[in-house]
């Protein structure tokens, strides 16, 4: 028979051995698995929406923690350079789809959707295009060819296309490029009309920057996709950029009313690269992180709020790998994880964000 106090240290000691048989458990459970429930891509995948970043075809190679939490946070991918013309097409008669088909196969081992950036953009061209002596029907050849291959080449794998890139100037008139100026303004429906006739189920945008909320910009990218609405060219959606800052991003009742009016005309609207400046910004770090994930709360909030908003894309996840410092030429921290991979608060802004009924 156990006195009363034998009783009680018994008790104890199997609450003890119950506590630590349950820490070791957790600890055994590789980090993926308990943390996959609450990740920004099974949260946006509840809310219906895609949850993108692009990715950076170095780091997908040689940074394990890069790929896991690529793979663990997003359920879309976007070619940070690999599918630009310069790399996709180095010679007149040559393609080199490596890195391009390194990222498509990782997206497809971990059933991830990939965004395909972009067919017809006046930068990262070929120094054989761009020096070469070709004529207005030579280049639309060229650029067919060029639709035809790489659309072609990935039929069936890449589910949107940024078909033109940044055809809209600073100007708010058709952007100065090889394209305008040899083939004319029916470049954009042309290049257009043949993505679609080489994947017919991809879904086609036009993707530009600065035209995110309301004003002349945004204007003159309503106006154009408007165009090729009422001219029968088979466009799906327009891409919102969202490069922006702490200093000017757009007021996010803008950014739903320009939404809006291209849902107006049928489009569907990707936010296709976003990042968020803090480097012009003033106050502690710890200040400008909080308005950081201000923002990105509320742009999430918007595209939520819309139906035709159906995917929300980072250019970049990690500040390791931003492209903002080698653009601006100044530190930054523009992204939703640090250097060392660990989440900021616009992680956990997004993810608020995601949880919140609809």
């Amino acid at each position: 028979m156990f006195s009363l106090t034998q009783r009680r240290r018994f008790k104890t000691f199997l609450f003890l051995a119950a506590t630590t048989v349950l820490i070791v458990v957790l600890l055994s459970i590789p980090q993926s698995s308990h943390t996959a429930v609450t990740s920004l891509r099974s949260l946006a995948q509840n809310r219906g929406i895609v949850i993108g970043a692009a990715v950076a075809i170095n780091a997908l190679r040689n940074e394990p923690v890069y790929r896991e939490v690529l793979a663990r946070e997003f359920s879309s991918l976007t070619a940070e350079n690999a599918m630009k013309f310069r790399f996709l097409h180095p010679k007149r008669e040559r393609y080199d789809f490596t890195d391009a088909d390194t990222l498509v196969t990782f997206a497809e081992d971990n059933n991830m959707k990939v965004r395909g950036h972009t067919l017809v953009w006046h930068i990262e061209l070929p120094q054989w295009l761009t020096e070469g002596k070709f004529t207005r029907q030579q280049l639309l050849q060229i650029l067919r060819d060029h639709i035809y291959t790489v659309v072609g080449h990935y039929r069936g794998q890449v589910f949107a296309w940024d078909v033109v890139n940044e055809g809209i100037g600073d100007n708010n008139g058709l952007r100065d490029t090889i394209w305008l100026r040899e083939i004319g303004p029916e470049y954009i429906d042309l290049a257009f009309r043949w993505a679609q006739e080489a994947d017919p189920k991809a879904r086609l945008f036009y993707n530009d920057y600065g035209g995110e909320g309301l004003g002349a910009k945004s204007d003159a990218i309503y106006n154009l996709v408007r165009g090729m609405v009422q001219r029968g060219v088979p466009i799906h959606g327009v891409g919102l950029q969202m490069h922006v800052g702490l200093n000017n991003a757009p007021p996010p009742a803008d950014v739903a009313a320009n939404i809006q009016r291209f849902a107006a005309l049928g489009l569907d609207v990707h936010i296709t690269e976003m990042d968020v400046q803090i480097q012009n910004a003033t106050g502690t770090q710890a200040e400008r992180f909080a308005a950081q994930a201000k923002i990105y709360r509320d742009l999430l909030g918007v595209c939520l709020s819309k139906r035709n908003c159906q995917a929300f894309v980072l250019w970049g996840f990690t500040d390791k790998h931003s492209w903002i410092p080698w653009f601006t030429k100044k530190p930054d921290a523009a992204l939703i994880f640090d250097n060392f991979y660990r989440p900021k608060p616009a992680y956990n802004a997004l993810k608020e964000v995601l949880r919140q009924r609809r």
